[in-house]
């Protein structure tokens, strides 16, 4: 007889990520084209990672202070002011993490409680729900839809809101659908969150992957300042995942409570990823960085010119051989209706890998409203997306349909 179980529940409950389950699979063959993995298939610009390699040389290999190094925390004030127009005092309302999903997890930790409910949207990232249920709280999911281009709405928020309700958690622009949000509907939103006297938990993680010419965020708005924490990092804009480096900047109470939390379980960030990440907030973007050729173009706007190729190309390939396909104006994914297919998403995601060679997500790996959707990413190159929409086009013509 097997003896007692020593998990948790509330973890033992929790279902493994549905995109792990198609990479462990992927990974075991060579022939497939991968448009999975959310990760930027370019290299760190030289210039960030010879920062790093530099503090190594110089000795940089101890702890820092649980909140970040000062010349860290003072560029990421400096960056989110000229980015986005938001004053956050460096000393007391910035905290430096292990990439943003730490961020997330220890805002959440932060302010929950158990019964505590928090909204978030979906289809969202993987770990949204489970991060709010490790932390005891209650995560209420709020459908977004494909004829509003997946945007979210006040009305849809207003219809979840319950006496419990204590923050909102939103990503924009959104993985997995590309998403993105206007200016009136970021007013809109703040004006609910203002109403019910929420946190706004803000993951702007792809704030410089949107394709519309303006980077729009939260913490824009000055009247939000006491109500939301802006979480961000340096992984998808600079191309830095492996560097495991990302940010909080919010209300002194509320930064110093997570710091508190990654105090005790963290210490601190990887040393030498903060000195590359002074470099990328200080000389990164096309305001401040080294013109790479000419007409200048710096680090995050030379990709995001990529990735808006490979997107255009992508869309229009996808609704040709007509599986509708929203233009996505952020982030680097496509989020294509499969409906019409007549298959689940996780039949149409296995069938196209072991038929065709081509991965991608079910959007149900992204919660229930994500049936009937795929996610297919465009960081890998122009050459590889070529490969496989000719795949996917012979795949949806062998259904008959």
């Amino acid at each position: 007889m097997p003896g007692k179980s020593f998990i948790a529940r509330h973890v033992a409950a929790l279902p493994k990520s549905g995109i792990r389950k198609f990479f462990d699979i992927v990974a075991q063959r060579k022939d497939v084209v991968s448009l999975g993995v959310g990760e930027p298939d370019f290299d760190t610009p030289w210039h960030i990672s010879r920062a790093a390699v530099t503090a190594l040389e110089d000795g940089a290999t101890h702890y820092t202070s649980n909140l970040g190094t000062p010349e860290l925390r003072q560029a990421i004030s400096a960056y989110v002011a000229r980015r986005f127009g938001a004053q956050y005092d460096w000393k007391r309302e910035v905290l430096v993490t292990v990439g943003v999903s730490e961020a997330i997890d220890l805002a959440i930790r932060a302010i929950a409680e158990p019964g505590d409910e928090i909204l978030y949207h979906e289809p969202c990232f993987v770990s949204y729900a489970p991060t709010i249920r490790m932390a005891h709280g209650v995560p209420v999911c709020v459908e977004t839809r494909v004829e509003d281009d997946f945007r979210l709405t006040v009305a849809a928020l207003e219809a979840k809101m319950t006496p419990k309700t204590k923050a909102l958690l939103l990503n924009f622009p959104c993985n997995p659908t590309g998403a993105t949000l206007t200016r009136a509907d970021l007013k809109a939103i703040a004006k609910f969150v203002l109403k019910h006297d929420l946190l706004l938990l803000a993951d702007e993680v792809y704030s410089e992957l949107a394709y519309d010419g303006r980077v729009l965020s939260f913490s824009s708005l000055p009247e939000l300042k006491d109500n939301m924490v802006l979480l961000n990092g340096f992984s998808k804009s600079w191309a830095m995942t492996g560097y495991r480096l990302g940010y909080a900047c919010g209300p002194r109470e509320v930064v110093d409570t997570m710091m508190k939390i990654h105090q005790y379980g963290i210490m601190s960030a990887p040393t030498l990823s903060q000195a590359a990440g002074v470099e990328a907030m200080n000389r990164g973007d096309e305001r401040y960085g080294p013109a790479i050729r000419s007409p200048p173009l710096y680090d995050v706007a030379r990709m995001r010119a990529e990735y808006r190729r490979r997107r255009d190309f992508l869309v229009a390939a996808l609704n040709d051989m007509g599986l509708r396909t929203v233009l996505p104006k952020g982030a680097f994914y496509v989020f294509p209706d499969i409906r019409s297919t007549g298959l689940s998403s996780e039949d149409f995601c296995l069938r196209l890998l072991n038929e065709h060679a081509v991965a991608c997500v079910p959007g149900s790996a992204f919660g229930a409203c994500g049936e009937g959707f795929v996610r297919m990413s465009y960081a890998t190159s122009y050459e590889q997306i070529e490969v496989a929409a000719r795949r996917i086009a012979a795949f949806v013509q062998s259904l008959g349909r």
